[in-house]
């Protein structure tokens, strides 16, 4: 017994030379997860809870597959499209980015070899100096590169044998850097389809697969140099002071819930459904039969539904298309106790291995405070890996942007296309991230960051967008991802909290709903 609904699609196909429509036929069953928006409980009082045999104190937020009650683990990650400088062993500092768009996922790493830059990336034969990417991508000056990155003085002196890489080589225009980076392209088979030169492959892969989530429009790479060069000077500058980004603060995780998991693994089941579709009508369409050809008849229900319940019965997410491959994704729920139903729900997997023997993603982070519960985890060698939400906590889901976008430049945020290299390196100008992306730059940070805090507490944009300010690195984050840990915070103002005595009564006496006014914040 599976708790299911179907899935169903509208066709429109050719047979003979009949133009058919079918509406709302069915191509498999996607388990439901109870008490979501979906689910027959949901809105019922507890007297229509009583007449279907349910229990109106249930939580919910378990799926009901092969008669088992199974919930699936909120699934701990790195975030993507985020610059993280670290050291490796040998005490070498690089920075590297995971890029994850819908299309595609790709790792560029920046590194440093005998005081040298280099950009790696597994589609290059070898590391490629970076002042021939920054070439390639159109900023021909040697000015203008060392302008992106910093005229500090140390900031140049770092950068100065970069720039030498490319007098070696000879390379001083786009075409003979993107005929380097053409001939350290690896081959990659592709059938059917024009053939592309070495110059065509070169600028694809700068634009869609080297920091595949900065946008590139019609070859225009200025937002992808930009980015290139935040990551250098964010090297140079740890470099000097030693200061690296912390892999398990917790501002630099994301979490991936029951959602998150089943849709990629319906895009992946679904995109299998259309290969095999299509397998079976370029089979049967030449032949003489092909006027009584009906895909219908070769709509498979089972395969999706098979997919979807295997996956959430053994608990193992293996997509070839995003090159994912876990165990223990799902649990059967434990029934104890009400506490302990609760707890399984809020339960956190990280994706670090058990079997090693490292203190540092174990151990209590100070950014943990009021998210995560402090002694809620097991005993062993799971022991720091798995953790608990605390009761307030809020995992958020994506937001529109474009709403963010347009306040942000209202706001005297200049878009990052129209600047050249020198209104960058202004001592007073501070880069303006969306989500990992450059979107410009601003004068007036604190303006803008005031404002966005004022606009946010009164309800013209989403309460769970955070701005905050970094200025060693001159730089103002806007985050409206999803998977973000929230918890609420008090207000203060002038030393004084906005939260009175008066509201903690109003509240235990049932007159106030919330408390999300003007007194606290997410």
């Amino acid at each position: 017994m599976t708790y299911s609904a179907p899935i169903t699609v509208d066709i429109e196909y050719t047979r003979g030379s009949q133009r058919i429509i079918r509406n709302a036929l069915p191509i498999g069953r996607m388990p439901i997860m109870l008490r979501s928006s979906n689910c027959v409980l949901t809105g019922k009082t507890p007297m229509e809870f009583s007449k279907l045999n349910e229990c109106p104190l249930d939580p919910g937020g378990y799926f009901i597959v092969k008669g088992q009650e199974k919930v699936i683990l909120i699934q701990e990650q790195l975030s993507k499209n985020r610059i993280i400088v670290e050291q490796d062993r040998k005490g070498a500092v690089g920075a590297s980015v995971t890029s994850s768009t819908h299309e595609k996922k790709s790792r560029t790493n920046m590194i440093v070899k005998q005081g040298r830059f280099y950009l790696k990336h597994n589609t290059l034969s070898e590391d490629a100096p970076i002042a021939i990417i920054f070439k390639a991508m159109g900023v021909e000056s040697d000015q203008e590169i060392v302008q992106m990155i910093g005229t500090e003085e140390h900031v140049m002196a770092a950068f100065g044998p970069s720039l030498e890489e490319c007098q070696k080589a000879q390379i001083f225009t786009q075409t003979q850097a993107l005929k380097y980076i053409g001939n350290k392209v690896r081959r990659q088979r592709m059938w059917g389809g024009p053939k592309k030169t070495k110059m065509e492959e070169a600028r694809e892969l700068l634009a869609s697969t080297i920091l595949t989530h900065v946008p590139v429009k019609e070859f225009n790479f200025r937002a992808k140099c930009i980015y290139l060069a935040v990551m250098v000077r964010r090297v140079i500058l740890a470099q000097g002071n030693n200061k690296v980004d912390d892999r398990d603060y917790y501002g630099n995780k994301r979490l991936e819930l029951a959602g998150q998991l089943l849709s990629l693994l319906f895009e992946d089941l679904f995109k299998k459904f259309n290969t095999e579709l299509k397998k079976i009508a370029d089979q049967i369409i030449p032949k003489q039969r092909a006027a009584q050809f009906d895909v219908v008849k070769h709509m498979r229900q089972d395969q999706i539904t098979n997919g979807m319940v295997n996956a959430i019965s053994t608990g193992n997410w293996s997509l070839k298309r995003f090159k994912m491959d876990r165990q223990g994704v799902t649990q059967v729920l434990s029934r104890l106790s009400f506490i302990s139903a609760l707890g399984m729900m809020t339960r956190i997997s990280s994706q670090f291995e058990k079997t090693r023997k490292v203190s540092g993603p174990r151990s209590l982070q100070p950014s943990q405070w009021g998210m995560l519960c402090p002694s809620d985890t097991p005993e062993g060698e799971a022991c720091g890996l798995v953790k608990n939400l605390a009761l307030m906590t809020h995992i958020t889901t994506d937001m529109e942007d474009g709403p963010i976008i347009k306040l942000a430049f209202n706001l005297g945020v200049e878009d990052v296309n129209l600047l050249c290299g020198e209104e960058l390196s202004y001592p007073s100008v501070f880069l303006v991230f969306l989500n990992g992306n450059i979107l410009g730059v601003i004068r007036d940070h604190s303006k803008l960051v005031n404002t966005f805090r004022l606009m946010r507490r009164a309800g013209f944009i989403n309460e769970f967008v955070s701005i905050s300010t970094n200025l060693t690195d001159r730089c103002v984050y806007i985050s409206s991802d999803g998977g973000r840990l929230c918890r609420p915070y008090i207000i203060v103002k002038n030393g004084q909290p906005a939260v009175k005595n008066k509201h903690i009564e109003e509240l235990s006496q049932g007159y106030r709903g919330t408390l999300r006014t003007s007194c606290m914040r997410a």
